[in-house]
């Protein structure tokens, strides 16, 4: 449920005292507010004063930063709510330090400025039904000057009260709301974010949704309660920031692969931004994710990025399932196309002109599929995507998930769809499953946790393609893994096999993002490299270290 961070007392000038401080000097001087205000940085009020207009004085910065730590240290959260922007929101966070996160004693020590920036101490003891634990950390409070009156004023951020937290986050000790959990493989090796550090986001939320539900018993924790996102793929895990009593763990079985998540971990590692995934396509369950950064957002399931030619995948069932093309069939791809007064062009303005559709596949055209458009409707490749390959159903994997986008869209922007462009929103999971679909059959929603655990619903796509399809659709992902696109990367690699590169441009990015995916036999795994180049030579090796990982 929340990861562990372990705090000690910051420096040696941090003292626990009871009640009201005395001698508590933060930077010396007058605690007047009064500034002199030279007429080059003011301009009249509405009653003719003079209102302060330029930067802030290092005195009105050190002496309005005194005062309010000294208000707020002393116990006195009006007056320290009455010298910010937003009084009652900052006397509402003040009161909740002592009622909910269980604060007494506070100690705040300042830092030098920098600027308008001043960074603090606070320590406190926390104290809860008996147990009791010394806390500190360092945050910051901005001063500026209030546009009205021209006074300096502390800018209202929840960081004021806490670095982690955002806007409707709440500090609390109390009993955990889960038990903590002991996360194990598909073999029963214990999975830790220390041997696994991709994974410590992850094993929170596995903390936050199935720690009630294993046999553990919760301990008494402070804790970042969470606000309530709006879009469940964005809901972030609670936090714990220290333990007061330890709970005892619950054992939690995943359908992760110790052995392959290491092998994403190294896959990715060193990189300034990747992320890959990889499933099981008979069932459907995630065997590896990865990220690099390893802290962070989890890109690999909550990611939301144009997935380039992967979409191909996708545009190709849905043009063989209409009877508009087969893999032998001649189908060019032309150096140009317009649609919906857009003019498209390949690569390099490269063509195929008397090829087949197997080609233009493998070759990864682009205007071999645009050039479809003008057949289409609107929603065919929304239906397609949905219906066959699950894509933008509600996915119940048991952790927060973007579950893919393909929105109906028309004339240019329909068209750039069928090139994984336009609209199109996925993320490494997703495209691991248009790979893992095609080499199951049909669609198997991805999963971390058995369903059986809480009796959820796994979402199931309403048919599946037509025999020949399938076959031709496993045909032409053979043919660019071994002659195509993907066959740099994917060689060597035995077995049932197939695969599809990708590249997304994205407006004020230099480079493309780079996609891949493939699978080999009961394996299906899916790249993504930003602002990296090529498919095959920048997120193909990242896919085939988790295919021959054994």
């Amino acid at each position: 449920m929340r990861r562990e961070v372990k705090y000690g007392l910051i420096g040696g000038s941090v003292a626990l005292v009871a009640g009201v401080v005395g001698g508590f000097t933060l930077f010396g001087g007058s605690d007047e507010s009064s500034q002199e205000v030279s007429s080059a940085d003011a301009k009249s009020g509405e009653d003719g004063t003079k209102v302060p207009t330029g930067p802030l004085s290092a005195k009105e910065v050190q002496t309005t930063s005194r005062q309010f730590l000294t208000a707020w240290q002393s116990g006195d959260a009006a007056k320290a709510a009455g010298l910010t922007d937003d009084p009652e929101k900052c006397k509402s966070a003040l009161a909740a330090l002592g009622k909910q996160a269980r604060f007494s004693k506070v100690t705040l020590t300042p830092g030098a400025p920098a600027g308008d920036k001043v960074p603090y101490t606070v320590a406190a003891q926390i104290d809860y039904k008996g147990i009791k634990a010394a806390y500190s950390y360092r945050t910051s409070a901005t001063v500026q000057r209030a546009k009205a009156t021209g006074k300096p004023q502390i800018a209202w951020k929840p960081t004021m009260m806490h670095p982690g937290l955002a806007k409707g986050d709440e500090l609390r000790t109390g009993e955990a709301e889960a038990p903590p959990i002991k996360a194990v493989d598909r073999k029963g090796t214990e999975l830790t974010p220390e041997a696994h550090p991709a994974l410590a986001g992850v094993l929170d939320s596995l903390r936050d949704k199935y720690g009630d539900k294993t046999d553990g018993k919760p301990g008494v924790e402070l804790f970042i309660h969470r606000a309530k996102s709006a879009k469940p793929a964005d809901q972030l895990p609670e936090k714990t920031l220290k333990v007061l009593s330890k709970g005892t763990p619950g054992t939690l079985k995943t359908t992760l692969d110790a052995g392959m998540q290491s092998a994403a971990e190294r896959a990715v590692k060193g990189k300034k931004s990747a992320s890959v995934a990889a499933v099981k396509p008979s069932t459907g369950e995630i065997l590896a994710l990865a990220n690099s950064p390893e802290k962070g957002f989890n890109l690999a399931t909550q990611g939301s990025l144009a997935p380039g030619s992967t979409m191909k995948i996708v545009t190709a069932a849905m043009l063989m399932d209409k009877g508009m093309t087969s893999p032998g069939k001649s189908h060019p791809c032309p150096k140009y196309v317009t649609v919906g007064g857009w003019k498209f062009q390949n690569l390099d303005k490269s063509e195929i002109k008397n090829g087949t559709f197997a080609q233009s596949f493998a070759a990864s055209c682009n205007n071999a599929f645009i050039s479809q458009a003008k057949d289409l409707s609107d929603d065919d490749l929304t239906k397609e995507a949905r219906d066959v390959f699950g894509i933008g159903l509600n996915w119940q994997t048991g952790i927060p998930t973007f579950d893919g986008a393909v929105p109906v869209q028309s004339d240019a922007q329909m068209a750039a769809s069928l090139i994984g462009q336009g609209g199109v929103r996925m993320n490494p999971l997703n495209v691991a499953t248009l790979a893992a679909t095609v080499r199951a059959g049909s669609f198997h929603q991805p999963y971390i946790v058995s369903p059986e655990l809480d009796h959820r619903t796994l979402a199931k796509a309403p048919r599946t393609m037509k025999p020949s399809t399938l076959s031709g659709l496993k045909s032409l992902m053979k043919l660019t893994a071994t002659s195509g696109t993907a066959a740099q990367a994917m060689s060597g690699v035995s077995g049932d096999v197939g695969a599809k590169t990708g590249s997304a441009e994205v407006d004020g990015q230099k480079k493309p993002n780079a996609w891949f995916t493939a699978y080999r036999n009961d394996l299906a795994a899916a790249a993504v490299v930003p602002a990296s180049g090529h498919g095959g030579s920048n997120a193909g090796p990242v896919v085939r270290a988790l295919l021959t990982s054994g």
